[in-house]
């Protein structure tokens, strides 16, 4: 995570009037502060890939209307913050609710977002800790931190630290945590069906050269 060159607090409108045309890297917004995201690792993106490949394949064979955006950012209405998530499943029905979808692929409703995922990388803290707290306050039904590489902290994690999935499911405001590490099979509230375990989501960068 690094701080982009101003040190000046902006507000969320004018964070998306900043944000470059054709942008190389990703920018989010913390509490009024623009951070460029570092570029991430090949590993980050494989295991990016195969969350999107197979959470596709569900999605097609289950027939729900749902897209996952190749770009978006999801903004929590009380704060100064604008996030990009690695994975993001929108429910279609409810974007014509979205004010700003139309114009500028920006989400701020809980009913928009069935699904977030984030994989994981030096910026841990973001995910583990702000994420989690904001995604938990704005009611989003459910909320996947991928811990690939054993990143995060111990209270997430476990110590020793390991390669863990956790997948946080609101339950009267507040979410609850759920650890998949190994053989595991992954167990999601929005897709109860889905036949993948931990370890095929950490071995994705191995197998994706096999």
């Amino acid at each position: 995570m690094i701080q982009a060159a101003s040190r000046k607090l902006v507000s969320f409108d004018e964070f998306v009037t900043w944000y470059p045309e054709n942008a190389q890297r990703r920018y989010e917004l913390h509490d009024g502060v623009i951070i460029e995201m570092p570029l991430p690792t090949g590993e980050h993106e494989e295991v990016t890939g195969f969350l999107v490949r197979k959470l596709s394949v569900e999605l097609d064979r289950l027939n729900l209307p749902y897209l996952i955006p190749k770009t978006a950012l999801i903004k929590p209405l009380e704060y100064e913050s604008g996030y990009s998530p690695d994975v993001l499943i929108l429910n279609q029905a409810n974007l014509t609710n979205e004010p700003l979808w139309k114009k500028e692929s920006i989400i701020t409703q809980a009913a928009s977002i069935p699904l977030v995922v984030e994989v994981v990388s030096t910026n841990w803290r973001d995910d583990d800790h702000k994420k989690y707290a904001d995604y938990e306050e704005m009611g989003i039904p459910e909320y996947w931190i991928v811990d690939y590489t054993a990143l995060g902290g111990r209270e997430f994690i476990g110590k020793p630290k390991q390669p863990t999935i956790l997948i946080c499911s609101l339950d009267e405001g507040e979410y609850q945590l759920s650890k998949f590490r190994g053989i595991d099979r992954i167990k999601s509230p929005t897709f109860p069906e889905l036949n993948l375990t931990a370890e095929q989501i950490f071995q994705a960068a191995v197998i994706s050269y096999s």
